[in-house]
C-alpha cells in the first residue's frame, strides 16, 4: 500500500523527458504535480492517425487529414499582423500550401528543403487551392511519425502552446509513465464486478485510455474507468448516508390524530396520489428514530407547502415544534399567508419572523418558543439568530435549500441539543435522476411529479420580434380582464456587446404602449433595495400595478395568482430551467395562464431546441432532462458540489446507465457488508483506505 502510494505520489520532476521547466509549467499551468495527476489527465479526443491521405483525396467537409509527402519551398507573404509564413506540400497526386501566422522565425527554422514530413490538420480549399493552416508536422527523417494509430489530443492552456509544450509531449511523457507504472497499476474492482458488467482489468483500462490500440478498445476503457468513477462516487455518498443514520437519532413522530383530523376533517381539497405517497415516506422516516434527511422534489405548483404542513402537523402531534425556513421576505410571508387559514382552523400558533419583524414582537415570538406556546415558525435566515431558541424543535424545513449552505443549515440543527431535528429540503427546481443522485445521494429523496387536479397547464408560444403589435394586443385583451402581466428582461442596461432588449428600454417602451391612468407598471431588478423590491413586489401582489417589468429576480416562488400571462424577452439569453422557472410564475390560478416566449431570427440549433421542448411540454423534469443534455451537468450543478464536480471522465447526461449500474452495486454490496469486512470485498476496501481523506473522488489513483 505504501509503495503504491510513494509511487504515484513522485513528483513529475522524475519522469523521463520533462525536466523541471516542463514539470514546473504542467504543475502551475494543468495543477498536475505528481505521476497519479499525470496519469489521471484523459485525453479530450482522439486524433485518427492511422488512415494516409493523398491531396487529390483532401475534401473540406473533412475534420482532419493525414497526409504524406515532400516540403519543396517555403517562404513569407504580407507585412506586419498579416505576414505569414507559406509553405510548398507535394506528394504524387498534388500540391497544398502549408501556412503559419504565429512563431514563424521558430518555424522557418525546424524547416528541411526537399524533407519527407506526415502532416496533419483540417484542409480548407480557396479557389480549387488546398490548404493547412499550422499543421502538425512529422520529419520522417528524424523518426518522427513513424507509429500511425489513435493519437491522444490533451487539453492546453495558450502558456504552454507558446512554450512549445505541446499535446505531443505530454503524450511521450504519458507513454514514459505508463511503461514505469504499469508493475504499480493495481485491480480496484472487486472479481465479481468485473465479470458481471465485462469489464477490462484496471491495466488495460489505464493504457487503452491514453493510448488506445483502436477504437474498440478505446471505447472498452472509457467504460471500464467511467463505471469505477461512478461506483466510488456512489459509494461515498451512500456510504455517507448509512453513517448519517446510525450516529444521529431523532424523535419518533408515532401519532396521526392530529394529522388525520386536518386531513378528514379541515383540509378543502384533495390531495394527489403523488403529495400522499409523499406524505407516506416522511411518515415512515419519522417511525425509524432516526433522523430524516429528505429531498423533497416537486414542479411549480405541485402542493410541496401543504404536504409540509402536514409533516409538521406530525411533529406537533408528538409534542414537538417545526420551522419553516424561506430564502426571501416575499416567501417566507407567502407561506405564513398561505398556511394560517389552516393553523388557525386547527387552534395552533403560527409564527412569523424576517427581518422586517418589530423589535416588541420579536419578544413575544422568542417568549413562546422557549415555552412551547409557539408550533410553527415561517420565517427567512432571522431563524438561525443565536436569540431563537426552541423548547423542542423537531422538525426544520428548508425551502428552496440550494439558497442556503451548509454552515447555515447546520445552525438549525443545532436549535435542539438533546435530539437533531428531522430536515426535509424542498425544491422547485426540477432536477434529473442522474444528477439528484450524485447531487443528493446522501439524501433521500421523494418526487411530486403531478400537479393538483383543475390546474390548467401554460400555454407556451414562442414569437419573433416582428409579431411584437400581436403580443401588445393579446396583453391588452387579458388586461381588460382583470389579469395581470409580467414581463422579464435578461439584461438592466444596455449592453454596446449584446443586443438584446434591457430592462430599462423595455420600461419605456411599455409605458409608452400602456399609458397610465389606464394602466399602472411596476419594475423589478436585483440592483433595488430590499425594500423596495418588496414594496414593488406588495404592490402587484394587491393589483396596484397591472404589469410587472422584471429581470429574473422574480424566478422563485412568489405566488400571484392573477397573474396570467408571462412575456419574456430575449428568451434566447435564459437557459431551460431559467426559462421553464419563470414560466412557473403564472398559472398558480384556476384561470388558463399563458408564456410568451421573444427572441430575434438568428438562433442557434440547440436554442432552438430549448424553446421547441418549452412550447411542447410543462414537465420540469423531462425539460431538466433536456437541459442536462444541452449543458452537462457542471454548468447544472455548480462547482460547489464536490462528488460531481470532481468526476474526470463520466458524463451524467450522457452515462445515466453507467450510473444506474455503479449505484445498484454500490447498493448490492452495502446492504450485504456495510463495513466491507467479507474478503471479497477488500480489494473496495483497500482502494478507499489508500486515497487521501481529503480526496472527494475514491476512484482516484493513488
Amino acid at each position: 500500500m505504501t509503495e503504491r502510494a510513494t509511487f504515484f505520489d513522485t513528483s513529475l520532476l522524475y519522469l523521463k523527458g520533462l525536466g523541471q521547466l516542463r514539470a514546473d509549467m504542467l504543475g502551475k499551468e494543468l495543477n498536475l504535480f505528481t505521476f497519479g495527476d499525470l496519469i489521471q489527465y484523459y485525453p479530450f479526443r482522439y486524433d485518427d492517425r492511422s488512415r494516409y491521405y493523398t491531396i487529390s483525396e483532401l475534401m473540406e467537409s473533412m475534420p482532419s487529414a493525414q497526409i504524406r509527402g515532400r516540403l519543396r519551398d517555403w517562404y513569407t507573404e504580407g507585412e506586419g499582423h498579416k505576414k505569414r509564413l507559406v509553405g510548398k506540400f507535394t506528394d504524387d497526386t498534388g500540391t497544398l500550401s502549408l501556412v503559419w501566422f504565429q512563431s514563424i522565425t521558430t518555424i522557418e527554422k525546424m524547416l528541411r528543403r526537399e524533407g519527407e514530413y506526415i502532416v496533419y490538420g483540417k484542409p480548407q480549399s480557396f479557389n480549387g487551392q488546398f490548404s493547412i493552416i499550422h499543421p502538425e508536422m512529422d520529419n520522417l527523417a528524424t523518426g518522427g511519425g513513424q507509429e500511425a494509430s489513435f493519437q491522444p489530443v490533451y487539453n492546453l492552456t495558450e502558456k504552454l502552446r507558446r512554450r512549445h509544450l505541446d499535446s505531443k509531449i505530454i503524450a511521450k511523457a504519458v507513454r514514459n509513465l505508463l511503461e514505469t507504472a504499469w508493475p504499480h497499476i493495481r485491480e480496484t474492482l472487486p472479481d465479481e464486478l468485473i465479470q458481471k458488467y465485462r469489464l477490462v482489468g484496471k491495466r488495460e483500462a489505464v493504457w487503452n485510455i491514453h493510448l488506445p490500440q483502436n477504437q474498440a478498445w478505446l471505447k472498452q476503457a472509457q467504460r471500464r474507468l467511467k463505471f469505477e468513477e461512478l461506483f466510488y462516487n456512489q459509494l461515498r455518498l451512500i456510504k455517507n448516508k448509512l453513517l448519517q443514520k446510525e450516529e444521529f437519532p431523532g424523535q419518533v413522530f408515532r401519532d396521526t390524530s392530529l394529522m388525520k383530523h386536518f386531513y378528514n376533517d379541515l383540509l378543502p381539497f384533495e390531495l394527489t396520489d403523488a403529495q400522499q405517497r409523499v406524505i407516506k415516506e416522511i411518515y415512515a422516516d419519522f417511525l425509524t428514530g432516526k433522523q430524516m434527511n429528505r429531498l423533497l422534489q416537486g414542479d411549480v405548483g405541485s402542493g410541496k407547502t401543504i404536504v409540509a404542513f402536514i409533516a409538521c402537523l406530525m411533529a406537533i402531534g408528538n409534542g414537538a415544534q417545526a420551522c419553516i425556513m424561506a430564502p426571501t421576505e416575499i416567501l417566507a410571508d407567502q407561506h405564513y399567508n398561505g398556511l394560517k387559514p389552516f393553523a388557525d382552523a386547527m387552534g395552533l400558533n403560527l409564527g412569523i419572523l424576517t427581518g422586517s419583524t418589530n423589535r416588541k414582537r420579536r419578544v413575544v415570538l422568542h417568549d413562546e418558543l422557549r415555552a412551547g406556546k409557539m408550533h410553527i415558525l415561517v420565517g427567512t435566515h432571522a431563524l438561525l439568530e443565536d436569540v431563537v431558541q426552541y423548547k423542542n424543535l423537531g422538525l426544520c424545513i428548508i425551502d428552496e435549500q440550494h439558497r442556503f449552505g451548509v454552515a447555515q443549515r447546520a445552525k438549525l440543527w443545532n436549535k435542539n441539543e438533546t435530539v437533531p431535528p428531522h430536515i426535509l429540503v424542498m425544491t422547485a427546481t426540477p432536477i434529473p435522476r442522474t444528477l439528484a443522485m450524485t447531487l443528493y445521494g446522501n439524501l433521500d429523496v421523494s418526487v411530486i411529479d403531478e400537479l393538483p387536479k383543475g390546474r390548467k397547464p401554460i400555454k407556451t408560444v414562442h414569437k419573433y420580434d416582428k409579431h411584437r403589435s400581436e403580443v401588445f394586443g393579446f396583453m391588452r385583451q387579458q388586461l381588460q380582464l382583470g389579469r395581470q402581466v409580467y414581463v422579464v428582461y435578461p439584461l438592466i442596461e444596455e449592453s454596446e456587446k449584446l443586443d438584446y432588449k434591457d430592462l430599462m428600454d423595455g420600461h419605456e417602451s411599455m409605458q409608452r404602449a400602456f399609458p397610465r391612468p389606464t394602466y399602472e407598471i411596476g419594475m423589478l431588478h436585483g440592483k433595488m433595495l430590499a425594500y423596495e423590491k418588496d414594496d414593488e413586489m406588495k404592490r402587484f401582489v394587491n393589483r396596484e400595478t397591472h404589469i410587472m417589468v422584471a429581470t429574473t429576480v422574480i424566478e422563485v416562488g412568489v405566488n400571484v395568482p392573477n397573474a396570467s400571462v408571462m412575456v419574456i424577452e430575449s428568451a434566447e439569453r435564459f437557459g431551460l430551467s431559467q426559462l421553464h422557472q419563470l414560466r412557473g410564475r403564472v398559472g398558480r390560478g384556476a384561470e388558463q395562464s399563458y408564456c410568451i416566449m421573444m427572441t430575434g431570427y438568428k438562433l442557434s440549433s440547440d436554442t432552438r431546441t430549448k424553446l421547441e421542448t418549452m412550447v411542447r411540454t410543462n414537465n420540469g423534469f423531462e425539460i431538466a432532462d433536456v437541459d442536462l443534455q444541452l449543458r452537462g451537468h457542471g454548468d447544472l450543478a455548480g462547482t460547489q458540489q464536490s462528488g460531481v464536480m470532481d468526476l474526470m471522465l463520466a458524463d451524467l447526461a450522457k452515462d445515466g446507465a453507467v450510473l444506474m449500474a455503479a449505484r445498484e452495486s454500490v447498493e448490492a454490496i452495502l446492504q450485504e457488508d456495510p463495513e466491507l469486512l467479507l474478503p471479497q470485498n477488500a480489494i473496495i476496501r483497500n482502494q478507499v483506505d489508500s486515497v487521501r481523506k481529503t480526496d472527494n473522488n475514491w476512484s482516484r489513483i493513488s
